[in-house]
């Protein structure tokens, strides 16, 4: 089974800075995200591309957005790498200090609580606002100085004494830090690069925030939290989907996932047949981060609760929808003349009001609106009314009765002069509303029982301060559809796993690890025990901040802790003396019945390597027990990289005299050492993936096998074989099949033949008798490195019974086959 530090589910605020926080610190670290990359210039545009971009792999669809309704509410969510920041409105703001409210009791019964104060954040905001690079709307620089939308809103605010800001942006608008802002420029690149690969360029006001953004302007998480963590080693599998989650005996993780393997292109072409899929596939973890959603991650504790015994009660609960609020106004006029807003100019949002918190203390923010520009031609469309149809149905009549062939006044007449788009603005409100819903299972399916009746009083204030803005404006004020029938539509979703001081309060606590469960956090909006009233998206970055501070601290005080106890001088436990820090020295060894999350397992120090974020090669205390009962599996981690020439072995292609770079990353796992040693075939699983751009870029595998030291041709010949089944990026099946050849001769051979791999790239997913009718996509060679065979030994781990003398019995073998077959005689 493969084995990390960390997993990630999910890429969004909170799994992209843990990702690279972790990353960065040393730990190995695979990030799983379900949607797929999004490069500027992917983002769908025509109707064709829109109508596929939404998130049901069920019905053969895997795009951006993931729309929700349930009972009493609607909700909009993001898949894909970078989570909600491919459609998010860039708004970072922190969240007010008055708003860290300390049992603060709710009109329905029980109280809003957070463990975390605005001073325990603000280092933390700091440090992402730093790495995001967040700056507000340039309205004094020319190009933006005329941006309407935005003055309206400074206007109106001026007119009722409201108190209007230019909110931080996570939108660059200059080329570079400090330079003058100015549209469609290249925009300079990090030093950690960009995992896309595609140039940027600077903010051109088309109002496609939400869409993502095909300039690459926006500052969204894969451009800058996901690439420094890529480039920090942290490995980032899209198309990902965990499934099930669930303890390992002793600690850690096992994480169960399924790769979607989408047949269509999302331009249009029509998905056929049932969906897709490779898995399940198992990877474990030292630390598993939940930070798939609020939607995501409840699901997936609510899901697996029962593998999860003394999960908290309030598991479901404190959900809200941040008091998201969508209202327009229309037809603004200024003194008996139409006001022009140019909603459709500018990012979605580039200024907010902050409304006071009144006498029950949930204030508020109000923000100006925008959208594309193509949709002021559906909203002119729309208004186009029977009134102007019949208009110009009448003006051609009496264009063919007097021969006048010119209809171009005709044609302007009827498309108009844009004076409902050109004067509408939409109005975005969002604050604290009461956190009082609670999410369930239902029939299997996640459901949500929440209403805004508890939260009446604010939706009204926050409703009437929008009429008095469109009163200054001239404007009429309409509620968005939903409101009709009191349904609240939110794309905040917050709560569910929420923070709390203790079990009886919170799932987690203030910095997001679950209690009971070391190891395990909880790193997205489902942490929150409320709303934050501002946009979510800074203050959950910042908490996934913190909580990376958290884990990192820990784990190198733990560090610290076990080379002070391997430093101690022994002590007698019985008639035996034994050093301080093994298992016959651990109270809790004496009993060998373990228990998940109890103090023992929280407190048990790691192994003085974890200094590196690696153990040890020798089995011991800290290894991993076996998911098979009365078994013992061995695991290692194989690197490999080389050239592999396109067509057949021994027949080069005019034009590919460097080849193509091909790599791997294998996870080798024995599930039995004793069945493996006796039988003849000598057969491991193996997992992970191959990197090469022939195929796409890095590839899942989808099933792998490795065969050591079976007989080969000859006398005394033994072979290492590899299988690896994958899909390229085009979504046809590939195999990569190789061996090493370990042949008899000179000791000074050894390293050559056992550190190379002639390897075959086949069409199709091949099985090993089919090897000689499969066409050849490509052969060469591949290498291990001696640096990566140094990493390679530090990578063995065992799990079950007698680990060392599993090791022991390994090796044996392994240098004995070698003795055979390079030793004397």
């Amino acid at each position: 089974m493969e084995h990390v530090d960390a997993v990630v589910v999910g890429s969004g605020f909170g799994g992209a800075v843990a990702a690279y926080r972790l990353a960065e610190a040393g730990l190995s670290v695979v990030v799983l995200e379900r949607g797929r990359a999004y490069a500027p210039g992917d983002f769908p545009r025509g109707p064709a591309q829109l109508g596929r971009a939404f998130w049901d792999p069920a019905e053969g669809l895997y795009g951006m957005f993931d729309i929700w309704s349930f009972s009493d509410c609607d909700s909009v969510v993001a898949s894909g790498l970078g989570g909600g920041s491919l459609i998010y409105a860039n708004v970072m703001l922190r969240k007010d200090e008055d708003w860290f409210v300390h049992e603060q009791a709710l009109p329905g019964g029980g109280y809003e609580s957070w463990p975390v104060t605005r001073a325990d954040l603000d280092p933390h905001y700091d440090a992402v606002e730093r790495m995001i690079g967040v700056s507000p709307y340039p309205l004094s620089h020319p190009g933006f100085d005329d941006t309407l939308k935005t003055l309206a809103m400074r206007d109106a605010a001026a007119e009722l004494g409201l108190d209007w800001r230019l909110p931080p942006l996570a939108v660059s608008f200059a080329p570079s830090p400090g330079a003058e802002p100015c549209q469609g420029m290249p925009i300079a690149g990090p030093a950690y690069g960009n995992l896309h690969g595609v140039p940027r360029r600077t903010c051109r006001l088309c109002g496609e925030c939400d869409l993502g953004c095909n300039d690459g302007a926006k500052n969204s998480l894969d451009h800058t939290y996901l690439s420094a963590a890529r480039h920090h080693g942290a490995d980032l599998r899209t198309l990902h989907e965990v499934r099930r989650i669930r303890p390992r005996v002793g600690g850690g993780y096992d994480v169960q996932y399924v790769e979607h393997m989408p047949r269509g292109d999302e331009a249009g072409e029509e998905a056929d047949g049932l969906p897709r899929w490779t898995g399940p596939h198992t990877i474990s973890c030292d630390r598993l981060v939940l930070a798939a959603g609020t939607y995501g991650t409840s699901y997936l504790l609510l899901k697996n609760r029962a593998a999860f015994p003394g999960l908290s009660g309030t598991l479901g609960t404190r959900f809200c929808g941040n008091g998201d609020m969508l209202a327009f106004l229309l037809r603004a006029t200024d003194r008996s003349r139409t006001r022009p807003i140019r909603a459709s100019r500018g990012p979605v949002i580039t200024s907010a009001i902050r409304l006071d918190d009144g006498a029950d203390g949930r204030g508020a923010y109000i923000e100006d609106g925008g959208y594309p520009e193509f949709v002021d031609y559906l909203v002119e469309g729309a208004d186009m009314g029977p009134g102007r149809i019949a208009r110009f149905l009448l003006r051609r009549l009496r264009n063919v009765l007097t021969h006048d062939t010119n209809l171009s006044a005709e044609f302007a007449d009827l498309i108009g002069r844009g004076e409902l788009s050109g004067t509408s603005l939409p109005l975005l409100g969002m604050g604290r509303d009461v956190p009082d819903g609670r999410l369930r299972l239902r029939d299997g399916r996640l459901d949500v029982d929440w209403t805004a009746e508890t939260s009446e009083d604010y939706y009204e204030r926050l409703r009437a301060i929008m009429r008095r803005i469109g009163d200054v404006l001239g404007a009429e004020y309409v509620d968005s559809p939903p409101w009709w029938r009191r349904r609240v539509m939110t794309v905040h979703p917050l709560g569910g796993a929420p923070m709390g001081r203790h079990p009886g309060e919170g799932v987690c606590d203030a910095y997001g690890e679950v209690f009971g469960f070391p190891g395990l956090y909880v790193a997205d909006g489902a942490a929150l025990p409320g709303p934050v009233g501002a946009n979510p998206s800074l203050t959950i970055a910042a908490l996934a901040d913190r909580m990376s501070t958290r884990i990192l601290e820990t784990r190198a005080s733990l560090a610290a802790s076990a080379v002070e106890l391997s430093a101690a001088p022994p002590i007698q436990v019985g008639a035996q003396a034994v050093p301080v820090g093994t298992a016959a020295a651990r109270p809790e060894a004496v009993d060998t019945v373990d228990t998940v999350g109890t103090p023992e397992t929280q407190a048990r120090p790691e192994a003085p390597s974890a200094v590196s974020g690696r153990r040890p090669f020798a089995a011991g205390p800290a290894d991993e027990p076996s998911v098979f009962e009365g078994r013992t599996s061995l695991w290692f981690v194989e690197e490999m990289r080389g050239l592999l020439m396109p067509g057949p072995p021994g027949r080069a292609t005019r034009g590919s005299a460097g080849g193509f770079p091909f790599a791997f990353r294998l996870t080798i796992t024995i599930d039995d050492i004793g069945r493996f040693l006796t039988e003849p075939e000598h057969e491991a699983r193996a997992e992970g993936w191959i990197e090469a751009d022939l195929c796409g870029g890095r590839r899942p595998l989808a099933r792998g096998s490795f065969n050591l030291f079976v007989p080969g041709e000859t006398a005394g010949q033994r072979r290492m074989c590899y299988r690896l089944h994958f899909w390229d990026a085009d979504g046809r099946p590939r195999t990569l099949a190789g061996h090493k050849e370990i042949l008899p001769g000179a000791p000074t051979r050894l390293w050559l033949d056992t550190s190379t791999l002639h390897a075959r790239l086949l069409e199709g997913h091949v099985e090993e008798d089919g090897d000689e009718h499969a066409a050849v996509v490509a052969a060469g060679t591949l290498r291990i490195l001696p640096s990566d065979l140094v990493r390679m030994l530090t990578t063995f781990r065992t799990a079950g019974p007698d680990g060392a003398a599993a090791v022991t019995r390994f090796c044996r073998f392994f240098l004995g086959e070698l003795w055979d077959v390079y030793g004397p005689g």
